[in-house]
């Protein structure tokens, strides 16, 4: 699903090391999208230690950290009973709507709730959420992104990144995609690339910092 290094020449001459104006990104790392849940995202769990690696980093920096989170309404207009795409998730306040196991949370991080209204989708960590504003108070100007899924809140997010006028560094070994089409996930990096991302490796990232 991860295309290797080499494939991405917009990544030569990237500076990957994360330095004040700097912001991570989680999209959506929640319980109902892990392997076995209600709307699981294949190997989705897989994500969790890349993420906390970048995560300690971050926090290690004392960098802004910024985890995002379906949060519907039980009759969420992009459920099923709503005539929606979806099985029912990430219900505020239930189990699945929780952060994945394992995944680090740091006290400090901005948590961010999105699709918390009956009648509107939301697959963007910045549609009605304030987002670029709270980026932009705090002196951002370049996300790192990752989480769930790679070919719809993620893309959607890195998009919305952009168009805002942020640089971004996706990561795509922390990243999963649903694959609804074969090849939707590398279609998906590659149009974040059409956006003006960078594709990088945590441990490119890691590696810029040591």
């Amino acid at each position: 699903m991860s295309a290797t290094p080499t494939a991405w020449p917009e990544l030569a001459g990237t500076r990957l090391e994360p330095c004040p104006g700097d912001a991570l990104v989680v999209v959506d790392v929640q319980r109902d999208f892990l392997p076995g849940g209600a709307l699981g995202v294949p190997e989705g769990d897989r994500v969790v230690a890349p993420l906390n690696r970048c995560s300690a980093l971050f926090e290690q920096l004392h960098l802004p950290i910024v985890l995002t989170r379906d949060w519907h309404p039980a009759d969420h207009c992009s459920f099923y009973a709503q005539g929606g795409p979806w099985p029912p998730h990430c219900v505020a306040d239930s189990a699945g709507a929780g952060f994945a196991p394992g995944l680090v949370v740091a006290d400090d991080a901005h948590i961010v709730s999105k699709a918390t209204r009956s009648d509107a989708d939301a697959y963007s960590g910045f549609q009605h959420t304030g987002l670029a504003d709270w980026l932009r108070d705090r002196g951002c100007r370049r996300l790192f992104i990752g989480g769930l899924a790679t070919d719809y809140c993620v893309l959607a997010t890195v998009r919305d990144a952009r168009n805002q006028g942020f640089d971004v560094v996706a990561l795509r070994d922390a990243m999963r995609a649903v694959d609804v089409q074969p090849g939707d996930g590398e279609r998906a990096q590659g149009a974040m690339v059409a956006a003006g991302a960078v594709l990088a490796s945590v441990d490119e990232v890691a590696g810029a910092s040591a």
